[in-house]
């Protein structure tokens, strides 16, 4: 299963935003603005800021207009889920195009309208679903900002 440059730039983001504000901070932390985000990330302004959007609706960031306006998350980084946010950027998971889960968790097919004969693959492709989701379900933004470090650590790092 690939996930696109949504899902992996929005995590770094996400990151970012919670190594700035640490972990637990969240909501008062002061709002980061984009640009610096781009800059510290080495990402494309542009493409973050489509992003940024998908981030804002699902609740997981929050925006401060004004001159020292940016974002922040909404909500500490241990209450979000990387599901959240990969679902958010990217949908829902689905291992296989025909793949997709209802809102109960039950996994529709496109063959099962075909007599009643189920998908031969289907039972892989749901436990290959269940595997991905409750890995980003159990992974939290609080792990993902602990492993990365501070902001310093990381330029320590690379000079």
């Amino acid at each position: 299963m690939l996930f696109s440059t949504k899902a992996e730039y929005g995590v770094r983001l996400m990151v970012e935003l919670g190594r700035r504000a640490g972990a637990e901070r969240a909501l008062e932390a002061e709002p980061v603005s984009l640009a610096s985000l781009a800059e510290a990330e080495t990402l494309p302004l542009a493409y973050l800021e489509h992003l940024v959007a998908n981030l804002r609706d699902a609740h997981l960031v929050s925006s401060v207009r004004g001159a020292h306006g940016g974002y922040r998350l909404a909500r500490p980084a241990s209450e979000i889920s990387m599901r959240e946010v990969v679902e958010a950027l990217e949908g829902p998971i689905a291992p296989m195009e025909c793949f997709h889960p209802d809102r109960e968790g039950r996994v529709l097919c496109s063959h099962e309208a075909d007599a009643g004969h189920a998908c031969s693959t289907k039972l892989l492709w749901t436990r290959v679903q269940g595997g991905v989701t409750k890995a980003l379900t159990s992974t939290t933004l609080a792990e993902l900002v602990e492993f990365a470090g501070p902001p310093a650590a990381k330029a320590a790092a690379v000079a």
